[in-house]
């Protein structure tokens, strides 16, 4: 792929390397309305600290080869809660407690969910 991707096309590259790593729950939410700091939120989680690192590692690894770098990374090392912050876009890769205990899906409830990808197909936005 090619650098300068769309926020749809990180998303989508994001969703797919997530679900193929089999993250539990993932959901878009689209902040623009909301928020000034980010206009998406990819969330998703893993089941053990391996997975949850392995989904981590998959996204940046995905998006990297599309030409896209992750500006800051946290909370790799202890696994509980990886953020990985693309501007545009910040993926949370979560141990299933810490997801249930920081609950980002109550505390941005008024962020309008996003149609994930399915099959190829793009995510709409709009």
């Amino acid at each position: 792929m090619r650098a300068g991707l769309t926020v749809d096309q990180k998303i989508q590259v994001a969703v797919e390397a997530a679900s193929d790593k089999k993250a539990v729950e993932p959901i878009v939410l689209d902040l623009r309305e909301v928020a000034n700091f980010t206009d998406y939120f990819l969330i998703a989680s893993g089941t053990s600290t391996r997975q949850v690192q392995a989904i981590a590692d998959e996204v940046a690894e995905r998006l990297e080869k599309s030409g896209v770098r992750a500006a800051h990374v946290e909370g790799y090392a202890t696994a509980e809660w990886i953020l990985l912050d693309y501007g545009d876009l910040v993926v949370h890769v979560f141990a299933e407690p810490a997801r249930r205990f920081y609950d980002l899906e109550r505390l941005w409830r008024e962020a309008k969910r996003v149609e994930l990808p399915v099959d190829g197909v793009e995510a709409e936005t709009e």
